[in-house]
């Protein structure tokens, strides 16, 4: 650890020598103190030990900015103020998503497009969370009704896989929130196992059905 005030002092040729040494050691080693050089200079480092932080000295030379902050134990760095600025796009986060407004750009979690499996309640209802549910599967066990869909982000594309179980036969009322071709719901596949799958596009307030593959083998 080492600072210097930067001015070498009228001395004999040993201490020149020291001092000399002295300002070699600030330079590379950062002015790396627990404390701020006394002697200040625009541009200049340093490495604070009390914080773990590398710093710079501003232009105006009377203000210091931090730049990174280090893990010794482990070998890493965080590099500090680092945000862009997008003009016209204002953001909000959740603990699981990213919306940029006025974008329709969408960025999940991990796994948020992993086939997330829809359960039925005590009631033959089933509810759709399409912000964590974006591609979804139903198995059919008896008849059920499926509720509005919640959470939908206006002009993104939202699949649904429903399978019939060993049964067969089962069938699902759709609420008025599915919009379908021909205004009309598809007439699911009735044998035991099959599986139809619906692909829908929000507008933000309904789920519009874009395409269908029924009895997929």
């Amino acid at each position: 650890m080492a600072t210097h005030d930067y001015n070498i002092a009228n001395q004999g040729f040993p201490a020149t020598r020291a001092d000399i040494n002295s300002v070699l050691s600030a330079i590379v080693s950062n002015n790396s103190n627990a404390s701020a050089p006394s002697t200040t200079y625009a541009y200049m480092w340093w490495y604070d030990t009390s914080t773990t932080t590398l710093k710079f000295r501003n232009a105006d030379n009377d203000a210091w900015i931090s730049f990174a902050t280090f893990d010794m134990a482990n070998d890493t760095v965080n590099f500090l103020d680092s945000t862009v600025s997008i003009d016209g796009l204002a953001t909000s986060a959740t603990g699981t998503v990213l919306t940029l407004s006025d974008s329709n750009i969408l960025f999940a979690k991990k796994g948020y497009f992993a086939e997330q499996t829809l359960s039925i309640d005590s009631s033959d209802n089933v509810a759709w969370n399409l912000s964590t549910q974006q591609v979804a599967k139903l198995t059919l066990t008896g008849n059920v009704t499926l509720s509005a869909p919640s959470n939908q982000q206006a002009g993104a594309f939202y699949s649904l896989a429903l399978i019939q179980d060993g049964t067969g036969s089962r069938t699902v009322t759709f609420n008025s929130a599915y919009k379908f071709t021909g205004a009309t719901a598809p007439t699911l596949t009735t044998t035991a196992s099959a599986k139809d799958i619906i692909i829908f596009k929000s507008d933000g307030t309904n789920l519009l059905e874009v395409g269908r593959s029924l009895n997929i083998g």
